[in-house]
């Protein structure tokens, strides 16, 4: 199992947004700093969990950076819900929900502060035919 473990210089307030936008629930008990502020809390969706902490004063986020520095992909039952919940809970969406020729049904979004992220649904509407060939390694991974 790989756990990503996301950086945030406000803990509790990714918390809030990851829950309203993306309906992430909170997981476990979080730990505070000296000065009360959240340190490192562990969300979920569904079965899958993220960690994420505080990273120190000296941190520069992705945003600050001025571009993104990792990507989640995330699978959800239905893409254009998730979609939509997100796009009204006022996350950036860069690109809007499409069919691609590996057979998912995707959208992407800024989750927060310059983490770019993709959600996923097996699309029954699109067909991933000649997957392999479209690949620039010439392999590709199908999932299903």
């Amino acid at each position: 199992m790989i756990t990503p473990y996301l950086l945030y210089e406000d803990v509790a307030g990714a918390m809030r947004f990851l829950s309203k936008a993306f309906g992430l629930k909170k997981s476990g008990s979080a730990m505070s700093g000296k000065n009360g502020e959240l340190t490192h809390a562990a969300m979920k969706l569904a079965d899958d969990l993220i960690m994420m902490g505080y990273p120190g004063p000296r941190y520069k986020n992705p945003k600050k950076l001025g571009e993104a520095t990792q990507m989640l992909y995330v699978k959800v039952n239905d893409a254009d819900k998730h979609f939509m919940r997100a796009k009204k809970s006022g996350a950036k969406i860069l690109e809007e929900p499409e069919d691609t020729f590996y057979g998912h049904r995707r959208y992407r979004r800024r989750i927060l502060r310059g983490i770019n992220g993709i959600s996923s649904t097996k699309s029954e509407r699109a067909n991933p035919t000649n997957v392999a060939n479209s690949m620039p390694c010439g392999k590709a991974a199908v999932w299903n």
